[in-house]
């Protein structure tokens, strides 16, 4: 009894959870030195992100290089896309349909030109250049080393998914080069076991600034936004996302037991970034390919984001019922088709949130831009609940497309079940 008692304290969930709980304490109690806290946060996110291009471009080309089909690379990526579509359109009616439900920001009577527009002012201004046209042009690296540099996960998918291709049509001599970056890989993977032992205390310094620097007592008077957007994330979790993945041979709580650590991670640091690498080794450790867990998770971070998508929805909607702006339903289904697209790469860029609502409000005229000053204070809160929205989101589609390309290992997922009570459901083992 003993033994467990110190393996739990020494465990990563514990220490994160306990580092989550002493940050809130220390930023309530001391704010100005909460506040001070911030470069612990951002310096273990930068040390993430340090290493993130580097294991993308590795995995990409890994599992294309091995697989040698660019006809199944481009069906994988298809399968993808369309299962990223399907479920962010409906995350964005999930969101729309329960603000208008709950009616969060009714009654408030906010007049526009008494709230501080200046704040928010950056915000608009890169709104205006968050086109559909930019975005996909943003795709193409200016360079290859500027792409690693910026650690923008699109342009470094985009260069791994060529050079795989030509590794894979060297045959017989791309194999010494490819058992080199197999390697490299596993050596990626050490340095992100090195780098999560500081997690707790990058998660202490991220709380510690939030609390320091907004302050609980910002959150009373939004509390009924606050509360909207993670009833809406958790109701979608659980009547979309955990159906999905039984489908996928699931057993969603216990899926979501397997990765608490990084979930916790994510919780503390508000960056689903912050995860990445974890997720993607632990994925491929429970059964799913490396092409699949190479070519999904890094699309999923762009295309993929659940809880993001639920925010932005509930954001614009919440800000014309506390401006006592009254839209119709052809406006409304503006919003959504705006957000299809403006909602795509909103992640990897401090306040894209904040950047793709004020490109949607920028959509419909009558609600005012300088609205947004209404929730930034609050905005971080809610990018807590986005990141794991989407983590959750992105791991539960790369399982999706695994057991859609019949490349999900059940015997791997049986061997991590033996240890973990079963990660996978029954229904799926009997089949198998």
């Amino acid at each position: 009894m003993v033994v467990l008692s110190k393996s739990f304290f020494k465990s990563l969930h514990f220490q994160v959870l306990a580092a989550i709980v002493i940050g809130i304490w220390f930023g309530y109690m001391y704010p100005t030195l909460g506040t001070d806290m911030k470069p612990l946060g951002d310096a273990f996110i930068k040390l993430i992100k340090m290493i993130i291009g580097p294991i993308i471009f590795c995995t990409i080309v890994c599992g294309i290089a091995g697989m040698g089909d660019m006809k199944k690379v481009g069906r994988v990526g298809g399968k993808a896309l369309l299962y990223f579509e399907a479920v962010t359109t409906f995350s964005l009616f999930f969101g729309i349909l329960l603000v208008e439900l709950l009616k969060p920001g009714s009654g408030m009577n906010i007049d526009p030109s008494t709230l501080d527009a200046s704040s928010v002012s950056m915000y608009a201004q890169a709104a205006q250049a968050h086109t559909v046209g930019q975005f996909l042009m943003n795709i193409i690296p200016d360079t290859v080393v500027d792409a690693f540099a910026k650690g923008e996960i699109l342009q470094i998918l985009l260069f791994s998914v060529i050079f795989g291709w030509a590794l894979s049509k060297m045959g017989e001599k791309g194999k010494p080069l490819l058992q080199i970056l197999s390697d490299v890989s596993h050596t990626f993977f050490k340095i992100v076991d090195i780098i999560m032992k500081l997690a707790p205390i990058g998660t202490f310094g991220a709380m510690a600034f939030t609390i320091g620097a907004y302050g609980i007592g910002s959150l009373e008077s939004l509390l009924k936004l606050l509360g909207t957007f993670y009833l809406a994330c958790i109701l979608f979790l659980v009547c979309v996302i955990a159906p999905i993945s039984r489908w996928a041979g699931l057993n969603f709580w216990r899926y979501i037991c397997y990765f608490k650590d990084e979930l916790l991670i994510v919780f503390g640091t508000a960056s689903s970034e912050s995860a990445l690498p974890r997720m993607m080794e632990k994925l491929e450790r429970l059964g799913c390919s490396k092409s699949v867990v190479g070519l999904v998770i890094p699309t999923g971070y762009s295309f993929n984001l659940d809880g993001t998508s639920i925010y932005l929805t509930i954001a614009a909607i919440f800000l014309a019922q506390a401006t006592n702006t009254d839209l119709t339903f052809m406006q409304e289904a503006t919003i959504i088709a705006v957000l299809l697209l403006t909602s795509k790469g909103a992640s990897g860029v401090t306040g894209s949130g904040f950047i793709v609502l004020a490109a949607t409000l920028t959509s419909i005229p009558s609600i005012p831009v300088g609205a947004l000053a209404l929730i930034f204070g609050v905005d971080r809160f809610m990018t807590q609940g986005r990141a794991v929205t989407n983590l959750i989101g992105n791991g539960v589609a790369t399982f999706v497309v695994a057991e859609w390309e019949k490349e999900l290992d059940y015997s791997k997922m049986q061997e991590i079940a033996c240890s973990s009570k079963r990660v996978i459901s029954k229904q799926k083992v009997a089949l198998k």
